[in-house]
């Protein structure tokens, strides 16, 4: 079995699974990145209570009572299907460690995990193409997001996962300086190509937003590594995707404002908006 090399940009990866075809990609992404770096794989699945679970009526004072016996079956059948992933993935020299979590949430069972096992990376899926709306009412993956202390890669349903052009985005801040070191560091291990954005909300911060791109590639440049720069102009999540989709770009980078709830995640996240629109797998960077 493959051990993580000391270069390794992600030595641990955790990835989640419900079993269903939206979680496949994410899979297939950890599985192919820790073939090509040696990364090891927690696979992760939450067996959740729901209303289906509880013995008692709903109008009951005393406290629900879990139907064991069938979160029992839940869990014998996720365990099933998580030690079938870890037999394939030992025939291609992959380390992958089965993980299964009870809980009444996913997302507190992923943040739990998260917890334990201190993974350099989570990687989640995306239900296909969706608006923000469809995307954060509710979602196990913003929950996540927001509360990760590491960075989270989304991946939509039926989407691949390389590093052959990476665009980085910038506004600037701290934050977006966060998701650039992310940027060189995977350009230098994987041979990416390098796309640096700084979208301008009006004509007016045109120069704020070309500062922003000379930076990077004054920080580029001292590593050694070329930039590919735009300065879209509009709303910064649609200049991000337009751009994205405009350089043909298989990976997005974007920082996220540090640790939030899901309330503050509703209210504007450029990178949420991102992954929302996004036609390939977005990695959201958590400045530590």
């Amino acid at each position: 079995m493959s051990a993580a090399s000391p270069s390794a940009p992600f030595p641990k990866i955790l990835v989640c699974t419900d079993g269903s075809p939206d979680s496949e990609g994410a899979i297939t992404a950890a599985l192919n990145l820790a073939k090509t770096t040696g990364s090891t794989v927690f696979l992760l699945e939450v067996i959740f209570y729901l209303a289906g679970y509880e013995l008692q009526a709903p109008d009951t004072l005393a406290p629900p009572i879990v139907n064991m016996e069938l979160m029992q079956a839940q869990e014998t059948a996720a365990r099933e299907r998580l030690e079938a992933r870890k037999a394939e993935a030992a025939k291609e020299g992959i380390t992958l460690e089965p993980r299964i979590r009870t809980g009444s949430s996913a997302y507190e069972g992923i943040l739990e995990e998260v917890d334990e096992s201190q993974p350099d990376l989570i990687i989640m899926g995306r239900h296909g193409y969706t608006g923000l709306t469809r995307l954060l009412m509710g979602s196990v993956t913003a929950r996540v997001i927001g509360h990760s202390p590491c960075n989270v890669l989304v991946v939509p349903q039926g989407v691949g996962l390389d590093f052959k052009r990476v665009l980085v985005a910038s506004d600037g801040s701290k934050f977006s300086e966060a998701a650039w070191t992310e940027a060189l560091l995977l350009a230098k291990t994987m041979g990416s190509a390098l796309i640096g954005v700084a979208v301008a909300t009006s004509d007016r911060d045109i120069p704020t937003a070309t500062g922003a791109v000379r930076k990077l590639e004054a920080a580029a440049g001292e590593q050694g590594i070329s930039v590919d720069t735009m300065i879209p102009v509009g709303r910064p999540e649609e200049g991000i995707v337009k751009a994205a989709d405009f350089k043909a770009a298989s990976l997005i980078i974007v920082g996220s404002h540090g640790r939030t709830g899901l309330k503050r995640l509703l209210m504007g996240s450029v990178a949420e908006r991102v992954i929302g629109d996004a036609k390939c797998p977005v990695l959201v960077v958590k400045k530590k």
